[in-house]
This record gives C-alpha cells, sequence and structure tokens, in this order.
C-alpha cells in the first residue's frame, strides 16, 4: 500500500473551487452569434431536443435534459454509444441534436455525427476542443473549452464537466425567459415535490380538510370547549348573528380566563374572545399562511371565503405538506 501524502485538504478545495469557478466565468467569451442561434433554433423546435454524449458528458447531457424538460423545453437523452446500436430510432424528423463532448473526437462521437446528419437533423455540438470533428460538423458551436482541469493529473473530468453543466444552464435560462415560462408553469411540472407545493397549494385545499369549529357570541363556555376540542386544532371562531365573523377563542385565552377567577357560569363567548383575528382567503397560496404565520408569531389562521369564515389553517397542516 503506497503511504498516504500528506496535503493541505483545505488548500486543495479552494483551489479547485477557484480552477472551476475561473472556468465558468471564462464562458462568457464564448457567448457569441453560435450560442444565441442555438438558443432560437431550439426555442422554435417543432420537436424535442435529443441530448447525447459518451462517459462524464453524458451524465451531464442527463442533467440538462432534466432542466430543460422542467422549465419547458421537451428533450430526450440519447446516449451515444446506444445510439449506434438502435437508439438512433429515438430521433424524429423535428428533432434538434445537441452533442456533448470535451474532446470531441471520441470514437462513439465519430460513429454517431455522420448518422445524425444523414437524417437532416440541425446538429449543435458543445464541445471544448474548436479543432475537433465534432466541432468542426456541428451546424452551431457552444464552446466550453477549459485551460485545465482540477484534477492534479489534468485528466479527470472536473472543470470541464462543471463548464459544460453551466453552460446548459445558460441555454436552459435563455429558453426559460425567451417562452415566458412563469412559477406557475414551473408548479405545473413539479406537483409532487415540496417546491411544487409552495407554488401551487392553496389555504383551502388545506383548511377542507378540518372541521370549522365556531361558536356564536353569547355561547356558553361548555360550547366553547366543546367546538375547540371538537376541531382538535385549540381554537374556535365566533360568529356574529349575520354570520359574519366577530372573533377567536384560543385554549390559551380559557387558560387567562381561568387565572383571573372569572366565574365559569356566567362566561360566554364575546366576555373571552379577541376581536379582529388574523384572516387569510381560501385562493392564497399556502406559503403566504406561513409567512403570515411567522409575521405576527401564531400558529393558525382563519380561513375566509371572501368575508365569510370556512375554516382554520394550522401551522401542522404546512409541516405535514412539507412547506417548511
Amino acid at each position: 500500500m503506497k503511504n498516504r501524502t500528506v496535503i493541505n485538504i483545505a488548500e486543495v478545495a479552494k483551489r479547485t473551487l477557484s480552477l472551476e469557478a475561473t472556468a465558468v466565468s471564462d464562458l462568457k467569451q464564448y457567448i457569441n452569434s453560435d450560442f444565441e442561434q442555438a438558443v432560437e433554433l431550439i426555442a422554435h423546435c417543432a420537436g424535442r431536443l435529443v441530448v447525447s454524449g459518451i462517459g462524464k458528458s453524458a451524465i451531464i447531457g442527463q442533467k440538462i435534459v432534466a432542466t430543460l424538460n422542467s422549465t419547458g423545453t421537451p428533450a430526450i437523452f440519447m446516449h451515444a454509444a446506444d445510439a449506434i446500436h438502435g437508439d438512433l430510432g429515438m430521433i424524429q424528423e423535428d428533432d434538434i441534436i445537441l452533442c456533448i463532448s470535451k474532446s470531441g473526437n471520441s470514437p462513439e462521437i465519430k460513429v454517431l455525427v455522420p448518422l445524425v446528419k444523414n437524417f437532416g437533423n440541425k446538429l449543435i455540438g458543445m464541445v471544448g476542443n474548436t479543432d475537433s470533428y465534432l466541432a468542426r460538423e456541428s451546424d452551431f458551436l457552444l464552446n466550453t473549452s477549459v485551460s485545465q482541469e482540477a484534477c492534479p493529473n489534468n485528466l479527470a473530468p472536473t472543470t470541464s464537466t462543471t463548464a459544460q453543466l453551466a453552460m446548459g444552464d445558460a441555454l436552459a435560462v435563455c429558453l426559460i425567459e425567451w417562452h415566458g415560462f412563469t412559477a406557475a408553469d414551473f408548479a405545473k411540472f413539479h406537483p409532487g415535490g415540496t417546491l411544487g407545493k409552495k407554488l401551487y397549494l392553496k389555504v383551502g385545499d388545506l383548511s377542507r380538510l378540518h372541521q370549522a369549529p365556531q361558536v356564536q357570541k353569547d355561547s356558553p363556555l361548555k360550547e366553547i370547549i366543546v367546538a375547540i376540542s371538537s376541531g382538535m386544532l385549540g381554537v374556535t371562531a365566533v360568529l356574529e348573528s349575520d354570520g359574519q365573523l366577530g372573533g377567536i377563542i384560543t385554549d390559551g385565552d380559557l387558560r387567562r380566563m381561568l387565572e383571573k377567577g372569572i366565574p365559569a357560569e356566567s362566561v360566554i363567548a364575546e366576555n373571552i374572545m379577541s376581536k379582529y383575528p388574523k384572516t387569510i382567503q381560501e385562493e392564497e397560496l399556502a406559503i403566504n399562511a406561513l409567512e403570515m404565520m411567522r409575521e405576527h408569531d401564531i400558529t393558525q389562521l382563519l380561513v375566509l371565503k371572501d368575508k365569510r369564515y370556512i375554516g382554520i389553517i394550522h401551522l401542522h397542516d404546512l409541516i405535514r405538506e412539507g412547506i417548511i
């Protein structure tokens, strides 16, 4: 077993990040007319963007595909090695091909490129060697050249794959802005995730899961306790005789009443309720309810439909849904 070389771990990590940050920053000089035309080509594409690569570039390609699909640009991944063994069949007439390679001279790339061009599909090359086969054969070139890898042997793809990833993000963000892709659009493609829930889950979706505990202003203490207990939310709304919201009573209000020694038999809701409770409309996003709770240091809000009380949203609802 070789003796382990003693290194300064922090310095190696900082050097790696510095090299990669410089490489990403240097990509700005390669944003040219080819990049602009590639964005326009993809934006107007009637088919899909088929992303292909080999080795580490293939892994980067899969991430780029995931980003594009989640932001409104249809894309699929086709491994360059598998392409020449049958997967070329996934390419359709209106598709555009994005081929990613550091060297641009991989054997699989040299076999794949002429086949794609024979199909008549436009080819975008994302390549780190502008004198390569892929660079020469591409209709549009996205230059991801780097001066050196972060690997001390200048071999393992590190800086180069970071550059590819960043160029893919630049491409995706341009397409997001081109199509006017909004947060609401994003939520459509992420309905199951926490991020998606923050963008689409509404207050009413959660408040409907509970009873809507309520008492009248002249309700006695027994009815108040039953309402708070039955809702299991530690709170009840207090309604006016015309059904409008008049106030709120929490289990904390009950404790404070007992501490003051007020005769229980004489208590009605109006005596212990808090006027002007914090409310939120059912159509508001659940994330907005969380912001209100944080702002006012409370754990629940009364939910209204227009001006009518319809239920309660509790902090626990937001925790359960992963909003927090």
